[in-house]
């Protein structure tokens, strides 16, 4: 009798189907708002980590996120321990080896030289010598490699942008990198004649998202999600969220 019973339990019941695991994002622990908010090791808001929320949900997929040094970010991709990195530019990843999808852009970061409101004058990075600039530990900046291979500039590396910046206002040096929303997040509480200010643009890159191609991961879906969020306005309301902007055309998104 309990045969036949469970017989017909598993006749009735259909076929069992495998939830699907989660999608695995990357966070650099080098990140601050408002790219990201981390606490006890986790990302709990910020820009990115809203996209990449948004994105999974889209996806109907849970989320998990691993926190790892901006160092480690690329090999922790290449070795399968995520599945996606955002805010990734291709010229950051020139040895990046592995089959991977690109998104399309989805924002414009823009780095900027940055000084102190005493020393505020427009000066472009070519006429810096012997200066000590505020860099992030493991951030690659291509337009003033040469000046650090040769020693005309030195590096000041710190954890994060938010420490560069703090460095700075301290006069630890004189100058720092950052990028435009990170020194808007910075100097939004400060009065204006203690802001940080920007004296040069030095590079604007367009960052998207990287998907490792994998049978277990829908990698293409994830890429048209993104395509939709981008072309229906949902990363520029993401970002205005941040009191900042895309740096996208507003009718659609750049070439990559």
């Amino acid at each position: 009798m309990r045969l036949l019973a469970l017989s017909a339990v598993l006749l009735t019941s259909g076929p069992v189907v495998a939830e699907q695991a989660p999608v695995r994002f990357s966070i650099a622990d080098a990140w601050a708002m408002p790219l990201v908010q981390i606490e006890d090791h986790q990302p709990t808001s910020g820009l990115i980590f809203d996209i990449m929320q948004s994105m999974a949900a889209h996806a109907n997929l849970s989320a998990e996120y691993r926190v790892v040094p901006i160092q480690r970010v690329q090999r922790t991709l290449e070795r399968g321990a995520i599945d996606v990195r955002c805010y990734a530019a291709q010229s950051w990843m020139p040895s990046l080896s592995g089959d991977y999808t690109w998104s399309l852009p989805l924002l414009i970061q823009r780095d900027l030289l940055i000084s102190t409101p005493d020393n505020a004058t427009p000066r472009m990075p070519d006429t810096l010598k012997d200066e000590t600039i505020g860099t992030v530990l493991g951030y690659a900046y291509p337009t003033l490699q040469t000046a650090f291979d040769n020693h005309t500039l030195r590096r000041d590396d710190a954890r994060s942008e938010v420490q560069v910046l703090q460095k700075l206002q301290i006069h630890r040096y004189r100058y720092a990198v950052g990028n435009q929303w990170s020194l808007d997040w910075f100097n939004r509480n400060l009065p204006d004649d203690q802001k940080l200010r920007g004296v040069a643009v030095i590079d604007e890159q367009p960052v998207g998202c990287i998907v490792r191609n994998d049978t277990d991961i829908p990698a293409q879906r994830l890429m048209r999600i993104l395509l939709r969020m981008r072309m229906s306005g949902e990363i520029d309301r993401i970002m205005s969220r941040y009191s900042t902007s895309s740096g996208l055309p507003v009718d659609g998104p750049a070439a990559p």
